[in-house]
């Protein structure tokens, strides 16, 4: 499998840095200044699960197309913030062959329209990850605590297809924490409605989970939050497992926890964030389908105040 990611950055680089590291046929697709970094010093990750220096496969966008028509994709790995996401797709499609596969392991489910219209749903699968990882000042991968998993599958059709087959292989190869998801779109509203929830909760409050939970109703307030979110995802025929529940609630009322969501360290850094994509787009769903969600409207509006400040 001919494996193509998008940009070396934190969640690209590690997981396409990983295979690659195996020995699997990883090519990134990266812009003049990282790609001077990487012919410098090769990708380098920095990780409490070992670290590593290599070199790596790389191509600016003018030579891609070439490339691709030499030796086509079998998969492109996506991965991107969401406000990136059109110049993204943009970028990538002269890989993406009459046989090549996406894989996108954004946060949210917004994306996936685009995809489809762009490039056809046969094509894509379903993907999402768990990570904390960015680049570093020098250009290295700097992963942030242990967890690093990926999940994807079809979202349609036979879920133990070929692809989905030989990428499971590679990323056991890789000693990758992975998982073939039979239903995968179980799995993204797993992901979802938790992810929605840390997103509006901490962005709303400005603060870490466990600063949010010693305050008076904050616990009450984290559960009334997650509560909307879980009302969103059985609306869309996917409720959330009372065992994937308790899972998500441990980590929105852990006491002491400093565990704040990356759209919140992205507006402490004042910088762009994905709001409309996680948080407006699952309150539009909410909308809908007739359900009243109070909290994640207040979230949603703060969110906006924060993307018209920036744009003053």
């Amino acid at each position: 499998m001919r494996i193509l990611v998008l940009g070396a950055g934190g969640t690209g680089g590690y997981f396409g840095g990983r295979l690659a590291q195996s020995g699997a046929d990883v090519t990134f697709l990266v812009r003049p200044a990282r790609a001077a970094q990487l012919r410098q010093h090769g990708l380098q990750i920095r990780s409490p699960l070992g670290d590593a220096d290599f070199p790596v496969a790389h191509v600016l966008a003018e030579g891609l197309a070439a490339l691709a028509e030499q030796t086509p994709f079998d998969l492109v790995l996506l991965s991107c913030k969401a406000y990136d996401l059109d110049s993204s797709l943009a970028a990538i499609a002269p890989a993406v062959g009459a046989h090549t596969t996406v894989m996108p392991i954004l946060n949210g489910l917004l994306h996936y329209a685009a995809l489809d219209a762009r490039f056809g749903a046969q094509r894509v699968l379903g993907g999402l990850c768990f990570i904390s990882a960015m680049k570093g000042p020098n250009g290295e991968v700097l992963h942030l605590g242990k967890p690093a998993s990926i999940t994807f599958g079809e979202r349609e059709g036979k879920a133990d297809s070929a692809r989905v087959q030989a990428f499971a292989k590679l990323c056991e190869q890789a000693g990758l924490d992975h998982l073939a998801a039979p239903d995968i779109n179980q799995q993204l509203w797993i992901k979802y409605s938790f992810l929605a929830a840390l997103a509006a909760g901490t962005c709303l409050m400005r603060a870490s989970i466990g600063d949010i939970i010693a305050a008076e109703g904050g616990s009450q307030f984290m559960r009334a939050l997650y509560g909307e979110c879980l009302g969103v995802a059985a609306a869309a025929g996917h409720p959330v497992s009372a065992q994937a529940q308790a899972t998500a609630l441990a980590t929105l009322t852990q006491v002491g926890s400093p565990v704040k969501a990356s759209m919140l360290r992205d507006l402490e850094a004042g910088q762009r964030v994905e709001a409309a994509h996680i948080v407006g787009d699952l309150l539009h769903r909410a909308q809908a389908a007739g359900l009243t969600t109070p909290l994640l409207a207040a979230a949603w509006c703060h969110l906006q105040a924060y993307v018209m400040q920036k744009a003053d």
